[in-house]
């Protein structure tokens, strides 16, 4: 495993850390809980392999995945960082020290590592945050319960230069894959300023784990999507870890085992990617570019969501979760008596189209796409 410092903090970190965001699960719909049996031995396999770095939050696992961390950390507490995340910016600060003394007792520590104001953006974090919440942060800092004040970040790249210029965080928890490269200059941004980056949804939320005949071929010698995904996050020497949602052995052995190669990707591997990248989003900017000016629509037609998921299958080559995804948004239309598209071609998305996209025509070959065999 390669280690490296987590911004200024002094943390010495692991290039891998374990997302615990999708333990195995057991039980079915509120009633859920973590596996033990199974997400236990997976996590200290991380360990063993040298993984020093788990990140969970109150919310994670149906609100159980920090007492199954804590399990998972007897024996290793002095061996691993331990991040989780506080979701709270309201006015109650008794409701916001109630969600840090669960996790404590949760997690069954005496303090918490790296401890994230949950879900930042811009606006949260200058009107809530550093005028209110921050308060009992520091608090809690000052009496040992917190080591590291950071957030988890989701917003744009002038959001994330302005709370780096904040000087409060002192590592980010942001989305970056290769799918989703919009931050990459609010990264450098950060790590130049002495901000720990950690990456979370490197492989986008479960896209890049399907297969790809168009990804898989990007670079020479890596032919799965997942292995290159982690490689491209891996190799931006400004991100210090990249976090995975780990679910099964297989995963925590394969992943640690890029983690632990020193080169992930060569300089003409990257170039490489940039390149065909660039040709990729240029096709991409033909079809919907998402801007959402056609919703809401009469019937209720996500059309956005709808191009989004077909634009993954015709730019990327990646088909078998877009036309999961599909198949259970019919399920959901036909259970609330729609018609499987629900269009009734009136049309009135279309004349607010910017990119003059003929919608109707479009989600007809939308639909044929994403349920065919």
């Amino acid at each position: 495993m390669r280690y490296t410092k987590l911004g200024n903090t002094g943390l010495e970190v692991s290039k891998l850390g374990f997302g615990a965001m999708r333990l195995p699960m057991i039980g079915e719909g509120p009633d859920a809980k973590v596996n033990d049996e199974l997400a236990v031995p997976m996590i200290h396999r991380g360990f063993e392999l040298g993984i020093n770095y788990i990140d969970t939050a109150v919310m994670y696992c149906n609100h159980d995945g920090q007492r199954a961390v804590g399990k998972a950390l007897k024996g290793w507490r002095d061996k691993v960082i331990v991040s989780t995340k506080n979701h709270y910016t309201g006015e109650d600060e008794d409701e916001w020290w109630q969600n840090l003394e669960d996790s404590l007792r949760l997690l069954d520590v005496e303090s918490i590592d790296v401890y994230n104001h949950h879900g930042m953006n811009e606006k949260n974090f200058f009107e809530q945050v550093l005028p209110r919440v921050s308060k009992w942060m520091m608090k809690a800092k000052d009496q040992g319960l917190v080591r590291h004040v950071c957030i988890s970040f989701h917003d744009g790249n002038e959001a994330l230069k302005k709370i780096v210029d904040a000087e409060y965080a002192e590592a980010i928890t942001l989305q970056y894959n290769i799918l989703d490269r919009q931050l990459e200059e609010g990264i450098a941004y950060a790590h130049e300023k002495g901000v720990g980056i950690v990456v979370m949804g490197p492989v986008g939320g479960g896209r890049l784990g399907e297969p790809s005949e168009i990804l898989a071929n990007m670079v020479e010698g890596v032919k799965r999507v997942p292995e290159l995904a982690l490689r491209f996050v891996l190799a931006n020497p400004n991100v210090d870890i990249c976090l995975s949602g780990l679910d099964t052995i297989e995963h925590v052995e394969e992943n640690c085992a890029i983690a632990s190669d020193s080169v992930s990707l060569t300089e003409d591997d990257k170039a490489a990617i940039d390149k065909h990248l660039e040709r990729l989003k240029t096709m991409a900017e033909l079809y919907c570019t998402g801007c959402g000016y056609c919703v809401p629509c009469a019937q209720g037609v996500n059309i956005p969501h709808i191009f989004g998921l077909y634009n993954l299958g015709r730019v990327y080559g990646i088909w078998d979760r877009p036309r999961r995804m599909y198949k259970r948004m019919l399920e959901e239309q036909r259970e609330n008596n729609q018609p499987y598209t629900a269009c009734t071609d009136c049309g009135k998305c279309e004349e607010k189209c910017p990119q003059n996209i003929q919608i109707r025509k479009q989600l007809k070959e939308a639909h044929e796409a994403l349920t065919a065999a």
